[in-house]
């Protein structure tokens, strides 16, 4: 008699891998493989530093317009969804590979913000809820990660082909063809592994109204500020190691050391965030945050990279995280108001960021005033948000 076969959804550690295959896809590469290649695409094509800053920016604005936009999908659509956005994403980062001018690469860059967002905001559907019935939250930490891994994938992926004499547009196929292997891999372990008829039962109440209190939007505002902070070191690093004679030759390193840092810097921030409480948590990386942007502009030497990548990789998802979580704490209701608000805030923040930083650093001829100002913008962050709890939580013993 032949063996039962397994039900679909019968290994949590397969699903997980399959969401951390996707975000190393859309978000690892498909969101951050610009920073590793815009310093060939601004020596070949050329561009301006304001001009590189308004593709990274029309990335964001299509990150932004599609997070808002797939709240509103219904549930039945998920799983369609998620394989349109997979595609999306592997397509836009293969068609940065044609050079169609300014306003192409921005179009691309923008659609591929829209595929990103799906990706993330999906499977994060599909994925967190069926490990927390499982009883295998933990293996949220390995999902998560993906974006981590995929940046550091990206760094390998165009420092070695650019030793190897490459071009950005090659770069950039590249960048597509792995993403592409990814991306089956989380289709195949994601989507082919839901259950059928997993809906909530008709019959739960819904959850109360999210309350919009002034402690929720001193934090959204300080989520926007963060938004800013982050994304100008996030978009230009390599650019600001490519006007260095001393550390240009370590612009994929240093790219590679931001993707590790950030693996398990969601895990880290859980951590402390149980230890200090969520908003001492979230001011706490951004005054790290602060001092890892800083220190990009302010040290030329190789420890001053190495504290610039790991501030930085190991604060940004944990920040990120750490904001939804605080905000669905204050409101204490239906989170997806929330999450609408604090989405919006992030992403304007995240959009404005790099064409400003370009505009300022083509006005001054270097990314020092345009990181300064950022890293100033993460410490006003975390002085907004730090009160937010009150009184530092005991230890735990």
């Amino acid at each position: 008699m032949p063996a039962k076969p397994r039900p679909a959804s019968a290994s949590p550690v397969l699903l997980a891998f399959g969401g951390f295959c996707a975000l190393a896809a859309a978000m690892g590469i498909g969101r951050f493989a610009l920073t590793p290649v815009l310093p060939f695409m601004s020596e070949a094509i050329p561009l301006s530093a304001y001009e590189a800053g308004l593709i990274a920016s029309s990335n964001y604005l299509g990150y932004l317009i599609g997070a808002l936009a797939v709240m509103a999908v219904d549930k039945e659509r998920i799983g369609l969804g998620f394989l349109l956005s997979l595609a999306g994403s592997a397509g836009t980062s293969a068609l940065m590979a044609i050079d169609g001018g300014l306003v192409w690469l921005a179009l691309v860059r923008f659609l591929g913000g829209i595929a990103s967002a799906g990706v993330l905001v999906f499977c994060s559907v599909l994925v967190l809820d069926r490990l927390a019935a499982a009883g295998r939250g933990d293996l949220s930490q390995l999902y998560f990660s993906g974006v981590g891994i995929g940046i550091a994938l990206s760094a390998v992926t165009v420092g070695w082909l650019a030793r190897e004499g490459a071009g950005w547009q090659g770069l950039w196929a590249a960048c597509g063809l792995v993403s592409a292997v990814l991306c089956t891999g989380a289709a195949t372990f994601v989507v082919t592994r839901a259950p059928r008829g997993a809906a909530a039962p008709a019959s739960s109440p819904p959850p109360p109204r999210a309350h919009i209190s002034p402690a929720l939007m001193r934090l959204a505002a300080a989520y926007a500020l963060f938004g800013i902070g982050y994304v100008v070191t996030v978009t230009f690093l390599t650019s600001i190691l490519r006007q260095s004679e001393t550390l240009a030759p370590f612009e994929a390193p240093a790219w590679a050391a931001v993707g590790m840092a950030a693996a398990g810097s969601v895990w880290v921030w859980g951590r402390v965030s149980a230890w200090i409480g969520g908003a001492w948590a979230f001011s706490l990386a951004c005054l790290a945050e602060a001092i890892g942007v800083a220190a990009s502009v302010l040290f030329s030497s190789m420890a001053g990279m190495a504290l610039a990548a790991v501030l930085l990789g190991g604060t940004f998802m944990g920040i990120t995280s750490l904001g939804l979580i605080e905000g669905r704490r204050l409101a204490g209701g239906d989170p997806r108001k929330v999450m609408a608000l604090m989405t919006a805030c992030f992403g304007t923040g995240q959009m404005v960021g790099p064409t400003l930083a370009g505009l300022i650093a083509d006005a001054t001829g270097s990314f020092y005033w345009p990181s300064m100002a950022a890293a100033a913008l993460l410490v006003v962050a975390a002085a907004l948000v730090g009160p937010l709890s009150g009184p530092r939580p005991a230890r735990p013993s």
